[in-house]
């Protein structure tokens, strides 16, 4: 059977009232701009610069302390033990403990050369920012001997410390000897230095604009920022263990909180995070430019720690410089 009704659209009649039209509809609120403020940076920075108190040091040295007072006793009964069952068995344990205990050792001892190098780095550049101050020509001969002394035997700065013997004879005031340092040993390290500082900006920049996973940028920017900072502590001469390595990143986000370096809105990032292009386009983006802004701070903290000479006026690079390289072509221009 077929309908007599002629098929057209449907109208539904309201009731009177009040209409908006679609131009006098409020607009969506913009969340992509100002909201991308580096929080994986910003708390990386708070979570590595944090000092712990007193009371939690004890806490964990008592409880190492313990743990290792256990498995010290635990690991004698058991190769004591062992010997009394079967000797050739006790024998065999009581050699892969004492394997394990030398190069427990070693270890060890590999780590106290790294913290006797940084303080070493720490009290050069201590003696060149004195000689500065002094304007002392003894003193700043005697910081070039030892910054000579410092890369002596590496084969990428013999070179550069053949120059700089060449003509430091003919220098007799200390400005002059210290700009002769910074072109001749101290240029090519921070080039080196600065390229370690772009490739952790791009990793964190990327990391943070790809990944969605909301622990994954701060795990990121993190473990980015610690290989970063060993990396130009090596390229210094500072060279870190695993502990030295911790230590020095504490002391690098120290001097960023000290110095108010890590805020989201002065010079450069107070653009990318308010309302740059990217941000705009996307809130991830934004967050991936102004991660990778925050991170090449920390690795301009990095140099001024990590470096054995004080950078002179002018000489200290800047975050736009580092950011623009790290970034280029990246998210696009």
């Amino acid at each position: 059977m077929t309908s007599d009704r002629k098929q057209g659209p449907v109208l539904i009649e309201l009731e009177d009232g009040p209409t908006t039209s679609p131009a006098e509809a409020p607009p969506v609120p913009d969340v992509t701009g100002p909201n991308a403020s580096g929080t994986a940076m910003q708390g990386a920075i708070a979570m590595a610069g944090r000092k712990p108190s007193r009371l939690m040091r004890w806490f964990w040295s008592l409880l190492l302390s313990i743990l290792g007072f256990v498995l010290s006793v635990a690991a004698y009964d058991f190769v004591t033990g062992l010997i009394t069952r079967n000797s050739y068995l006790g024998y065999a344990a009581l050699g892969l403990t004492g394997a394990f205990l030398l190069v427990l050792l070693i270890i060890a001892l590999r780590e106290w050369i790294a913290f006797a190098r940084m303080r070493r780095v720490d009290a050069l550049h201590h003696a060149a920012e004195q000689a500065r101050a002094h304007d002392d020509l003894t003193e700043a001969r005697d910081v070039m001997i030892r910054l000579k002394r410092l890369y002596y035997g590496r084969d990428d700065m013999r070179w550069a410390l053949e120059r700089f013997h060449e003509r430091e004879d003919e220098v007799f005031d200390t400005d002059t000897l210290f700009t002769l340092a910074e072109a001749e040993l101290m240029a090519p390290l921070d080039q080196a230095a600065l390229k370690e500082v772009e490739a952790a900006a791009r990793q964190v920049a990327t990391v943070t604009a790809i990944v969605p996973l909301a622990l994954a940028d701060v795990a990121t920017a993190l473990t980015a920022n610690i290989r970063m900072i060993r990396r130009v502590a090596e390229i210094y001469g500072g060279r870190s263990g695993a502990l030295g390595s911790w230590r020095l990143t504490r002391a690098v986000m120290a001097h960023l909180v000290a110095t108010g370096a890590v805020a989201v809105g002065d010079d450069m990032l107070g653009s990318l995070a308010g309302g740059g292009m990217l941000s705009k386009l996307s809130r991830r983006f934004g967050e991936g430019v102004v991660n990778g802004a925050l991170t090449a701070r920390v690795g301009v903290a990095a140099l001024e720690v990590c470096r054995p000479l004080p950078f002179g006026d002018g000489k200290r690079p800047g975050v736009t410089g580092i950011v623009k390289r790290a970034l280029a072509g990246l998210f696009g221009k």
